[in-house]
């Protein structure tokens, strides 16, 4: 064991806990039995295979309110592999359950025993015909695929508030539909041809023109029987008058009985039942989309009234005027807003009775855009319109940022208003359609119904298709809020289906959660006709049980998860899981989403439970040494989780005295160890990649793998000893070379100025000459200790850098630039919880401005480019992201080169400072989707603002990235 290994107990729940009832039993302590582990290992490869009880735990929780433990998860790589997961299950009478984002409301995406993760593996767009349509691999989330069809002037019609995270495979199996698809634009509408997986094993392709033949030729049983239930069904004149009445709303309820009216082949019947069949029937394996018109002239507003009924009544004005889309949000969902980035913090003081329309015109041109803005204009007049608050302006317009942020809090409902719930209360999102017509109605009653069972709800929805959403909170652990739960939903479902005839599942699907009450929506004769269909194409039961279908009527009270409290930055968690795609590790060990469930697993156990142990033993590498701390979590986060932040705390408290002590002594003697590691990067170059390999690697070994950084051959030499003269007199602005300027070089076939020499003299040529202090040896941004949870080094460093740039800008008056992405981050936001009262106070006068936005506001305009390189790719860093300058950097780009591509996969390259010396996996991981993308072709430049990124990034393409002010210089070079 390394000499300097954590103890897993530094991370254990201090405080004292009992056994919930609802905690994983100990018996589960050793993860999947034998010889279910053995035998899927062997067909499958051990790499495939996730069975230590942590696996198990962390895909036991989704975005629903239900919790079940599969008994192991496998990772299948193709089509082959799906194949033998449904052969090994039908050969031994298992189950199996499809899981891609784990975005679902209702429970659909798990299961209790063979859990089948579908997003590994499985991504990918192929634009078709210059974008009409896109084959897309079911991994994909949405917001990626319209990424690609963006640059066609193209979109899916499918557009749930869940984009940056649902997968193209879920969107489809639940035929979700979002802010703008109602009836026309969803999945069932726009899909024209799917590739799926039968629970036989059977590989169908619906655009094949010999599928039919196929099908039949493999499963004639199958296709006589679907046939059989086709002439049926049309046979019943009342019953196909009912199933087209009920698709006139939204309805994601049961089957599409109407596949069967709309199918004249098996195949075409097929291809209907599979959208909407939550992985009942089969896996989708690929989906060809018929793509809609991205209409870029938009015109939105949000309009505020005095009431939900109100709001709810002027919805058929704005449908009648056009608009894609009117959003309802009430009060309560109006005020738990506010802890969304952006809006508004005057909505907090809304009137609990407020409510508001979110209404927007999209048009292809200037005239379409006007003549929406005359239809709206007209719909407004005559509205009872309120202004509560001095934010509201109840006005239509163009600004894109206002827009945005309009939109931001309307998807970010489900989130803003599950984080705002009491802790410990788990979360429930209801999803139901009426007859648009209907909309004030059914809001009223809702309105009353909750009162009457005691819940104060938050209400918003897709109000011009008739569909709500609400929210529920209950502690799951107490039997009497439950029963209140299922007297609510008892009252609730009849309310919806026997006096508005509406949908008790508009486009969330039935799942778990409302499968007790498809009979009561469909009636009879329907819903037996869906258990006749599930049996004609899974006749063994294989794909997902109790999911859609399920005869006990109190199945959706069966698995509702407790919400146990954790540490206090992670507690408002619903689990949605929007940060998963955002994070490094995603593909390696754990999400954010996952750190928080293992550890409220952790609170669920007690003390000293064998499943606890076996957490706190995988915990360290998974959850907390594999976090690149890059807090990416936190901007794909509606409600701002830094789940980074919660990792580098339990850095800090794995520390020992002693390694607290040696992290503080290295920031007070910080000048010499910048001028030893200076030294040794120099020294390495005559030492040789391979010696030094094996001597970090032994080092690692002997004492830490997660203190002792790894030597990596691209690694570049060492930065020039001496920083390039300039005079304080003049100077526009203070310089700040960033540490690892000091320390680095730039990459190894570069020729020209050095990045310091680069950005002193591309500032002289603007005109805008830049001092750099003698004394910035020493300093730093203190990101080093910060993202190792190194308290009192942080705070060393944090206070030593404010000092000085106080002194250096001569108490504010000049702009401190800096020019590495992360330590702006680092000296502009994350020093100032480690300042003390006064330096806190010198840090408000400091203005802290990254080199990207000097060069892009301030240098640009008054330089002349001279030359243009070809092509340059480019990686925003997530420094970048946080500080909102990654289109500075995309206009620093473009006057540099003639084209500039932002690779659609480019995240957060995970080399974090040293991490990717550290854990060099990890980068690999992060960055296998932006490499292959950069790789599949060839760039003249590549380009980014961030050094130890750039290493990153070399590392992981195989190419010399640099800093885009270094090519600015070579642009504007006389």
């Amino acid at each position: 064991m390394p000499l300097l290994e954590p103890k897993p107990e530094a991370l254990r729940p201090g405080a004292a806990r009992s056994a919930s009832p609802d905690r994983v039993l100990d018996d589960r302590a050793a993860g999947t039995p034998e010889p279910l582990r053995g035998e899927l290992s062997a067909l499958l490869g051990p790499e495939k295979v996730l069975w230590k009880v942590s696996d198990l735990v962390k895909y036991a929780s989704d975005a629903s309110p239900y919790r079940f433990l599969p008994q192991v998860v496998v990772v299948p790589e193709d089509i082959d592999d799906i194949s033998a997961i449904l052969s090994y299950a039908h050969g031994k009478g298992r189950e199996v359950v499809f899981r891609a984002a784990g975005t679902s409301l209702n429970g659909q995406a798990q299961g209790e025993d063979i859990l089948v993760d579908v997003r590994h593996h499985w991504t990918g767009v192929e634009v078709l015909d210059d974008g009409a349509q896109a084959r897309i691999r079911p991994g994909t989330t949405v917001m990626r695929a319209n990424a690609t069809l963006a640059r066609y002037g193209r979109l899916l019609g499918p557009d749930p508030a869940s984009a940056i995270a649902c997968t193209i495979g879920g969107v489809v199996a639940n035929n979700a539909s979002g802010m703008t698809a109602g009836t026309t634009r969803n999945s069932y509408r726009t899909v024209s041809s799917l590739t799926f997986v039968l629970p036989s094993g059977t590989v169908v392709d619906t655009a094949d023109p010999t599928a039919d033949e196929l099908l039949a030729h493999a499963e004639p049983r199958l296709c006589e029987e679907l046939l059989a239930l086709k002439a049926e069904i049309e046979a019943d004149a009342e019953l196909t008058a009912r199933i087209r009445a009920k698709y006139e709303i939204k309805n994601t309820n049961g089957y599409r009985l109407d596949a069967f009216l709309d199918g004249s082949t098996p195949v075409e019947i097929l291809r209907g039942l599979m959208v909407g069949s939550e992985g009942t029937f089969g896996f989708i394996s690929e989906v060809v989309f018929d793509t809609l018109p991205l209409d870029r002239k938009i015109s939105s507003a949000l309009l505020f009234f005095p009431s939900l009924t109100a709001a709810a009544a002027a919805v058929p004005r704005f449908n009648e005027a056009g608009a894609i889309a009117v959003e309802l949000m009430d009060g309560n969902t109006l005020r738990a807003s506010v802890s969304v980035q952006g809006v508004p913090a005057d909505w907090a003081e809304l009137p609990k009775e407020t409510a508001a329309l979110l209404v927007e015109f999209r048009a292809p041109d200037e005239p379409g855009q006007e003549a929406y803005e005359r239809a709206a204009a007209a719909a407004v007049k005559g509205l009872d319109l309120v202004a509560p608050v001095a934010s509201v302006t109840n006005e239509f317009t163009r600004e894109t940022k206002a827009i945005s942020g309009y939109w931001k809090a309307r998807k970010a409902f489900v989130t803003a208003v599950g984080g705002s719930r009491p802790s410990g209360t788990t979360l429930i999102t209801e999803d139901f359609a009426v007859p648009p017509s209907q909309l004030a109605d059914a809001c009223e009653s809702l309105l009353r119904l909750q009162s009457e069972h005691g819940f104060d709800a938050a209400v918003a929805g897709h109000a011009a298709h008739g569909n709500l959403h609400f929210l529920l909170a209950f502690d799951a652990a107490k039997p009497s809020d439950v029963d209140r739960y299922a007297a609510f939903m008892d009252d609730f479902c009849r309310l919806t289906v026997e006096r508005f005839d509406g949908s008790l599942k508009a486009e969330h699907a039935t799942g778990r959660n409302i499968a007790p009450f498809l009979e009561l929506e469909w009636g009879p004769k329907a819903t037996e006709l869906m258990w006749r269909t599930k049996q004609v194409i899974d006749p063994d039961g294989v794909l997902a049980p109790r999911i859609v279908l399920d005869r006990d009527p109190k199945a959706h009270l069966r698995g509702l998860k407790t919400i146990p409290e954790v540490e206090l930055i992670a507690d408002p968690c619903i689990e949605c899981g929007f940060c998963e795609p955002t994070c490094p590790s995603e593909d390696l060990t754990t999400t954010p989403r996952q750190r928080i469930v293992l550890r409220r697993e952790m609170m669920r156990q007690p003390n000293g439970s064998p499943v606890e142990t076996e957490l706190l033993d995988a915990y360290g590498y998974d959850a907390v040494d594999t976090c690149a701390g890059d807090s990416t979590c936190k901007l794909a986060c509606p409600v701002g989780i830094d789940t980074g932040a919660m990792m580098k705390d339990f850095r800090h408290q794995r520390h020992s005295p002693r390694e607290e002590r040696i992290a503080a002594l290295t920031a007070k003697n910080f000048k010499a160890v910048e001028a030893s590691a200076r030294l040794a990067v120099a020294a390495a170059d005559r030492i040789g990649d391979r010696l030094l390999e094996t001597v970090t690697g032994l080092a690692r070994k002997a004492v830490r793998p997660d203190l002792v950084p790894e030597w990596l051959p691209e690694i570049p030499g060492a930065a020039a000893r001496k920083l390039p003269r300039t005079s304080r007199v003049g100077a526009s602005a203070v310089y700040y070379p960033a540490c690892v300027n000091r320390i680095f070089g730039g990459p190894e076939g570069h020729r020209g100025p050095s990045l310091p020499q680069a950005v002193v003299a591309v500032s002289a040529r603007a005109g805008k000459p830049v001092w750099i202090p003698e004394d910035v040896a020493g300093t730093c941004c203190a990101t080093i200790w910060h993202s190792k949870g190194y308290d009192e080094g942080n705070a060393v460093m944090a206070n030593r850098i404010v000092e000085a740039a106080w002194g250096w800008t001569a108490g504010g008056t000049l702009p401190l630039v800096v020019d590495a992405s992360s330590c702006t981050l680092g000296i502009a936001h994350e020093v100032v919880p480690y300042l003390t009262d006064d330096n806190r106070e010198l840090h408000r006068e400091l203005t802290v401005v990254d080199s990207l936005v000097w060069a892009a506001d301030e240098l640009l305009p008054e330089l002349t480019i001279l030359r243009k390189t070809g092509s340059a790719v480019l990686h925003p860093t997530c420094s970048m992201q946080h500080l909102g300058d990654v289109e500075q950097l995309r206009a620093v780009a473009e006057a540099c080169a003639e084209e500039v591509v932002v690779p659609d996969d480019a995240g957060c390259c995970a080399f974090a400072g040293d991490r990717g010396m550290l854990h060099k996996e990890l980068t690999a991981s992060a960055t296998a989707k932006e490499a292959a993308e950069v790789n599949s072709r060839e760039y003249d430049a590549y380009l980014s603002a961030n050094r130890m990124c750039e290493i990153g990034m070399d590392r992981a393409t195989g190419r010399e990235y640099y800093s885009v002010l270094m090519e600015l210089e070579r642009a504007t070079r006389p």
